[in-house]
């Protein structure tokens, strides 16, 4: 018997049949036909020797081909592993070993890549979802042989169904656990509101554009599955794509990040236009500010505006803004993130999780069914991140008196870029590898076009030459790009403290506004 999430697809084929499910590219499919091709991918995978537990990894840009695989392997208990086809291969190899990868479906276009990947973990097999490899059959093709599957694994709350991960504060990545239980909790708790911008029905046609490999492309995916909307799936987010895709396909429902709303803003492609057939627009991932989101709401005159606060680690939102608490004319809780979902607990604490009084600073902690089960083999990272049983969010935030959170600060030194998150630790360990470099630290400063940016403060090993350009190609061939640096300030040495620690904070002052928040 289907669970509620492994049983999303089938609900709508079983109601609706003829009705588009999803839009990519050429290709489109009516819900009996997605649904066909996940059961028959259930019956591909099962006969690769895929089962409960086993984790299947999809590389490549937003696709059909991965709300199929992720779709059949819920359905068998089998876990899927989206990574993030920006990385490099030794960034990739890390993740195939560290989640011991069984099979990995790519594209043709990403191969080279991936087979050195391959050869560096020493695991996985490698399916196509295009071109040929080894004269191995494409995905399509190996399913489309295949007969429907309807048989279902033993599902439960605690099952993981999605293992996607998250920058790691030591250098590696970390692999959240989410589960059948927290993704259920997660894509109900609109209903839970009660509030009318949360309902999807058959009327909506959704725009995936931000990426299936974070949690915010396959909530949405998940979400607009169990809405029985008509999704039209962009292969990235393109802002002349999406763009046409809003005019072509009507589009009413969207999720951006607020750098793709400043970028749709400037784009000449939207200039002088307005866009009325949106109906909702949730945005979130970092922070936005007051003046984009003002002109989005007229770029968008028909949408009701909705901010999404939450991480990897929670399933995804765990706070919302409603559309009521937005104003053109600006209001001062279009500054913060909004209020707990019903589901949703939010404490703010100090350094020991005493909860702290109204109006002061200090960190997030969350407690709901919507939190992840824990980091995969990391027993001491997941400890770390919680206070008992509740998930420390690592930002630095106050609540009023209505109980709305005010991001501030981050406790950890995460930057975030655009959708990406990026902890200092990785792009360090790939500088510290440079001869010239004695000793490194690196933070996020302003950009106005990403929210922060990578800085690189290095200090030159004795008689060494190295400059800015030199330093960054040499990153770039390391770690993947948007986690290079976009800037290197070569200085005579680091702050720390009396036990060595570099003091981020105070390196940090040079470069944000005093008595500003210091996030972008």
């Amino acid at each position: 018997m289907t669970d509620f999430v492994s049983g999303l697809t089938e609900r709508a084929a079983a109601t609706l049949p003829d009705h588009l499910a999803i839009v990519d590219g050429e290709r489109r499919l009516t819900y009996y036909e997605l649904y066909d091709r996940i059961l028959r991918c259930v019956a591909w995978l099962r006969a690769s020797g895929i089962g409960e537990g086993d984790r299947v990894g999809y590389l490549g840009m937003n696709s059909l081909d991965y709300v199929v695989l992720m779709q059949a392997a819920q359905r068998i208990g089998a876990v899927t592993v989206a990574i993030n086809w920006r990385l490099v291969a030794r960034e990739i190899a890390f993740i195939l070993r560290d989640a011991r990868i069984d099979l990995l479906v790519t594209e043709a276009t990403r191969l080279e890549t991936v087979e050195a990947a391959v050869a560096e973990a020493g695991i996985g097999r490698v399916v196509l979802t295009d071109g040929d490899h080894d004269g191995s059959p494409r995905f399509e093709d190996g399913i489309a042989v295949c007969e429907p599957d309807e048989e279902v694994g033993d599902l439960r709350d605690d099952t993981v169904a999605l293992q996607l991960y998250t920058s790691g504060t030591t250098g590696h990545p970390k692999g959240a656990l989410l589960t059948h239980g927290s993704l259920r909790a997660s894509l109900t708790q609109g209903d839970k509101t009660g509030e009318d911008w949360a309902q999807w029905d058959e009327s909506d046609v959704s725009l995936v554009a931000m990426p299936q490999f974070h949690i915010g492309g396959s909530a949405w995916t998940m979400q607009g599955l169990r809405g029985k909307s008509s999704m039209v799936l962009l292969r990235q987010p393109d802002i002349a794509d999406l763009i046409a895709a809003v005019e072509t396909h009507g589009i009413t429902k969207m999720f951006a990040v607020p750098a793709v709303l400043n970028m749709i803003l400037g784009h000449s492609d939207a200039q002088g236009k307005t866009f009325p057939s949106m109906r909702e627009l949730l945005y979130g991932a970092s922070p936005i500010p007051l003046d984009i989101l003002k002109r989005s709401m007229a770029k968008f005159p028909e949408a009701q505006f909705v901010q999404m606060y939450g991480a990897t680690e929670t399933s995804g939102t765990v706070v919302y803004l409603p559309p009521e608490d937005h104003d053109p004319a600006g209001t001062d809780r279009m500054k913060g993130c909004g209020k707990p979902f019903p589901d949703v607990e939010i404490r703010i604490a100090d350094e020991d999780g005493n909860e702290l009084p109204t109006g002061e600073v200090g960190e997030v902690l969350v407690r709901s069914p919507l939190v992840m089960a824990g980091y995969h083999n990391l027993p001491e990272a997941t400890a770390k991140a919680f206070h008992g049983d509740w998930y420390r969010s690592g930002d630095a935030a106050y609540v009023d008196a209505d109980g709305y959170l005010y991001l501030f600060d981050r406790v950890k030194d995460m930057i975030v870029s655009g959708a990406e998150n990026i902890y200092p630790a990785e792009v360090e360990n790939a500088l510290s590898d440079h001869p010239a470099v004695a000793d490194v630290a690196v933070i996020g400063v302003p950009d106005a076009k990403w929210g922060e940016a990578v800085k690189a403060l290095v200090v030159r090993a004795k008689d060494a030459e190295i400059d800015e350009a030199g330093l960054i190609a040499f990153a770039r061939n390391r770690i993947a790009g948007f986690k290079v640096p976009k800037s290197v300030d070569f200085v005579d040495e680091l702050p720390r403290n009396p036990s060595g620690k570099v003091l981020k904070r105070e390196l940090r002052k040079a470069y944000w506004p005093e008595g500003e928040r210091n996030i972008g």
